[in-house]
């Protein structure tokens, strides 16, 4: 079986492929301090819970934007699948990069696309709700052109209620029923989930204007792609496993 794991800065996502078939996958939060003996512990719960040994892993393929886990990961395959982590980065990836510096572009977010192009074969901006929000413009052709970086949901959120000493703290679980709050819990909703679909489909627009014909698709991945295609107009489709499925692409490569 294949192992996939993407680290991020705030979720590790894990998938368990069994030839091309996702049979598992999990969310557990990013520790840049866990060691590998701890790691082992929760990878080997949730593969007991599934009654899937760890021996029956042949090969883990990575991603990740946390330097730090690099060396846990690394350790963890040697000591407990006996075996080398393999990592994604830009010199494995089967498609024109088109940033001026390859190298600095985010595993994930070149995992992403490649996962995208290969289920829609078309010119694509690929949105993934993280930590951070990327915008990702692909080509008609297969090329990665590059794209945008904004703070995620969760950033801005966090900055207002840590720098407004008199505004509550309220739940994004919902967005209220009007733009015009009648409270401030509901002024706050409004501002914060709403203005972000502004920023979405705003630079979507402006994205679309850049790129060559045919129009774009706009597809939408990451923990609140859900959430947000609800409140975005410009949100097509919701891929909840791209970022995966890209893994087990790319893991012929690496």
């Amino acid at each position: 079986m294949l192992l996939v794991m993407d680290i991020g800065n705030t979720h590790t996502v894990i998938g368990l492929f069994d030839k091309n078939a996702l049979i598992c996958d999990w969310r557990v939060h990013t520790n840049p301090v866990i060691t590998a003996d701890e790691f082992s512990v929760i990878l080997g719960n949730l593969f007991s819970a599934k009654h899937i040994p760890l021996a029956s892993i042949k090969k883990t393929v990575i991603s990740s934007v946390v330097p730090p886990m690099m060396r846990t990961m690394e350790a963890f395959c040697r000591k407990y699948l006996g075996q080398e982590a393999c990592w994604v980065d830009a010199g494995v990836v089967d498609m024109p990069i088109l940033y001026k510096t390859p190298a600095e572009v985010g595993a994930d977010r070149l995992v992403n696309a490649v996962a995208a192009y290969d289920k829609y074969h078309t010119s694509l901006i690929v949105i993934d709700f993280g930590t951070a929000t990327t915008f990702d413009a692909i080509s008609s052709e297969g090329a990665y052109m590059g794209g945008a970086i904004s703070p995620g949901i969760g950033i801005a959120a966090e900055a207002l209620f840590a720098r407004t000493s008199k505004l509550p703290r309220v739940e994004l679980l919902n967005p209220p029923e009007t733009v015009i709050g009648k409270d401030t819990a509901a002024s706050m909703k409004a501002g914060i989930i709403y203005g972000y679909a502004e920023l979405v489909d705003g630079m979507v627009r402006r994205m679309k204007q850049e790129m060559p014909p045919p129009p774009p698709r706009v597809i939408a991945t990451g923990g609140l792609a859900l959430f947000m295609k609800d409140v975005a107009g410009s949100i097509e489709a919701v891929e909840p496993g791209l970022t995966l499925e890209g893994l087990r692409i790319l893991s012929g490569r690496v």
